[in-house]
């Protein structure tokens, strides 16, 4: 079996060079770094990474709970941060928590017992207890918890703002936002609070209305939708939380003759592959999901080292109109 001398031989380079190359440790080349792993593959050498991660007290791992992995905004953000996590020699564990305390609590044992660097969480229901004996990073993407070690975000209530801004100026008076889950208290809260102060200030009729757990965690809004049009027949302009919802709200026009967006105009939130996917395509808040995983991967490996991070990360929006207006 090749060792790592053996690779340094083939080099023609110092052991201790090798080894930086491999730990991703001060300058090296990228000639220096492809011949490295040339005469790795050619020797069938593979890195010791329990020993690497007993000597740095790391497994170059970061766990990660999420809510959903169906959901568009989730599967874009999971991807984004293990693509992040990859170009930092680090890997993910992924867990799917589906909002149950039970598998939380689990989850986070799991961490403990792989010895993670830190955990990225985009859960709701995790309660600060859980994380007295952890003694690592705690990143929280759009979720609140208190004293973790870093919060980021997107800029909430000005995508609220914008997207009622655009539906006045398109002409809309009649308002409705689906907004987030009655029952958990999110950043994205701050949506429904930019949305109503701007119809406040314009003086145009709105109404926000929350969305039930049921739903959110089913990824079903069709027959709620059907209700609330039903209850609200004036309305002409609807800003929904989600892409996903914006999509199902097209659905439901359609299904009931509504014309897009000659009598209803719809915004939606986050600027996932489902936005361009409908028919009309869909008018959106873009979330910018990539930056956000990058800064959530970039503030863990810092505080793992020791560095200084901020406690919180707002990053700005910006609407892409499409068709829905």
């Amino acid at each position: 079996m090749a060792t790592l001398k053996d690779v340094a031989k083939e080099t023609g380079l110092t052991v201790s060079t090798v080894s930086r190359v491999l730990n991703n440790r001060g300058y090296i080349s990228e000639e220096t770094r492809k011949n490295v792993y040339a005469a790795m593959e050619r020797l069938n050498y593979h890195p010791n990474e329990l020993a690497r991660s007993l000597s740095k007290k790391s497994t170059y791992t970061i766990g990660v709970i999420v809510p959903h992995i169906r959901h568009p905004y989730f599967a874009e953000l999971i991807s984004n941060l293990e693509n992040e996590a990859y170009h930092r020699k680090y890997k993910i564990l992924l867990f799917n928590s589906q909002e149950k305390d039970e598998r939380e609590k689990e989850y986070l044992d799991m961490c403990t017992r792989n010895r993670v660097t830190g955990i990225i969480i985009c859960s709701g229901n995790i309660q600060m207890k859980e994380f007295k004996e952890l003694n690592v990073p705690l990143i929280t993407i759009e979720r609140y918890l208190e004293n973790g070690t870093a919060m980021v975000e997107c800029d909430n209530y000005q995508g609220g703002k914008l997207a009622a801004r655009h539906l006045i100026e398109k002409g809309c008076r009649h308002l409705i936002h689906f907004s987030g889950v009655r029952e958990t208290a999110m950043p994205a809260d701050q949506r429904a609070a930019g949305f109503e102060d701007v119809c406040k200030q314009k003086q145009v009729s709105h109404d926000a209305i929350g969305t039930s757990v049921n739903e959110y965690n089913a990824l079903e809004y069709h027959d709620y939708i059907e209700k609330v049009l039903k209850e609200h027949p004036e309305t002409d302009g609807i800003f929904a939380s989600s892409d996903l919802i914006a999509a199902q709200l097209i659905q439901v026009c359609a299904k009931k003759g509504i014309k897009i967006p000659e009598q209803m105009k719809i915004v939606g939130f986050d600027d996932v592959n489902v936005a361009s996917l409908t028919t009309p395509r869909i008018t959106t808040i873009h979330q910018p999901i990539k930056e956000m995983a990058r800064t959530a991967v970039e503030l863990l490996i810092k505080a793992s080292e020791g560095e200084v991070t901020p406690s919180r990360t707002v990053l700005p929006v910006v609407l892409v109109e499409r068709e829905t207006t």
